[in-house]
């Protein structure tokens, strides 16, 4: 904030305050008219009598007053001027954090002193892990880690980069990109139709290796084969999906297969390295891993 707009609001607030004080003060005194006298304010019959404010609500109005100067004097609220206690909420909120981080330290060293096999049998860390889940993750894959069209179904055991715990941990601390480029322009619009029924053919092996799809087959070969590998099987070094099974991250219909080879697909997992401690992710990366264990 400048000098200037700092300078502004500390006259505007000072200025305010006086004359919210001046016309308190200068109203207090009004003599009760013993003949009923009324101020000429006549709202639906009803008439207003030219009395004082009641003494009691200006001995609170003072109170409030004095209240208001004494905590802007004591907290910021005049331009820049920071205030006698030097408070700020960024270090409120910091200390609310050290507090946390020193009461939970103990419990999280105990926590990255365990491997995902022994975090998953801990009830307690369990209920810790899921909280921090709904915390991060659950916004983009569900509080039921079933994701939706385009953010990964964690509990069906299907792994783009890999499903162990260190595969895990690795893709939440620091985060994936993915992306597929589109073959429209190479292909042409029948080449991406016969292409996406090539495609959906891949989760029959025998229908997929018939003569009618021979031409498509070859192409495959050439472009696609690269990243998900001859068969459609995948590849988690490269985050390429499985393409010969039922799992579909933007839907395995014809139409939603066309139109993923005709324009691409592209999407990011954020880091959360900045934002989780390693404690954190280690017992998040287990907790995860255990969804896909449970899921039948």
């Amino acid at each position: 904030m400048s000098d200037f707009w700092s300078g502004w609001i500390i006259v505007l607030t000072a200025v305010s305050y006086v004359l919210l004080a001046w016309l308190l003060l200068s109203n207090r005194k009004i003599n009760q008219h013993k003949d009923g006298a009324t101020t000429g304010h006549i709202y639906d019959g009803i008439e207003e009598y030219d009395n004082p404010m009641p003494s009691w609500w200006i001995k609170m109005f003072v109170l409030s007053m004095v209240f208001g100067a004494g905590y802007l004097l004591a907290y910021p609220g005049m331009g820049k001027f920071p205030g006698l206690l030097n408070w700020t909420s960024v270090s409120q909120w910091q200390g609310n954090v050290d507090a946390a981080k020193q009461k939970n330290e103990a419990l999280y060293a105990e926590f990255m002193q365990k491997d995902a096999e022994a975090l998953v049998a801990d009830p307690k860390a369990m209920r810790i892990a899921k909280r921090v889940f709904a915390n991060n993750c659950a916004i983009c894959h569900g509080n039921d880690a079933k994701g939706s069209y385009g953010f990964p179904n964690l509990t069906d055991n299907d792994w783009l980069y890999g499903g162990s715990p260190d595969q895990i941990a690795h893709s939440i601390r620091d985060g994936r990109s993915g992306m597929m480029p589109g073959w429209q322009s190479v292909l042409g619009a029948e080449g991406v139709k016969s292409m996406g029924a090539y495609v959906q053919s891949l989760r029959d092996a025998q229908a997929s290796a018939s003569a009618e799809y021979a031409e498509s087959r070859e192409k495959f070969t050439m472009l696609c084969a690269g990243c998900h590998g001859a068969s459609g099987e995948g590849n988690i070094a490269m985050g390429a999906p499985r393409l010969n099974d039922d799992i579909w991250l933007y839907g395995g219909d014809t139409g939603k297969i066309i139109h993923s080879i005709a324009n691409g697909r592209s999407g990011k997992m954020p880091a959360h390295a900045d934002n989780l401690s390693a404690a954190k992710i280690h017992l998040l990366s287990a907790y995860v891993y255990q969804l896909a264990e449970e899921e039948p």
